[in-house]
């Protein structure tokens, strides 16, 4: 128990300084809002729409399906440096992870989920 004591301790202090920050920049700091701190920067341009518009569930769908892919292909990189030691049953494994990941592929396109019209 006492090889965590530190770890608290950090924590505590962590937390506790957090809150007395947060509430010091309460109390002290200046709060002066006017329409131009307010407005919506977008690079020096007049801003075209409000910052509270709603996106597209399509947009996060392509963005999650983007990262699953991504994320399975980066299990092809350690097959392919260990495709020699693996065999016949490590080629058959990927055969088969590589065919899931094409019935989910030809599922999503099936559903339109990557149609932005």
């Amino acid at each position: 128990m006492h090889s965590y004591i530190p770890i608290i301790l950090m924590v505590s202090v962590g937390i506790l300084l957090g809150s007395v920050f947060l509430l010091l920049h309460r109390f002290l700091g200046p709060h002066r809002p006017n329409p131009e701190k307010l407005s919506t920067y977008e690079s020096g341009m007049p801003p075209v729409r409000s910052a509270r518009e709603r996106f597209s569930v399509k947009y996060y769908m392509v963005a999650v399906l983007f990262i699953l892919f991504d994320i399975e292909v980066i299990f092809l990189y350690p097959w392919a440096v260990n495709f020699r030691t693996l065999g016949l049953f490590g080629y058959v494994e990927m055969v088969l992870f590589i065919v899931i990941l094409l019935v989910g592929y030809l599922y999503i396109l099936k559903k339109g989920a990557l149609r932005w019209d």
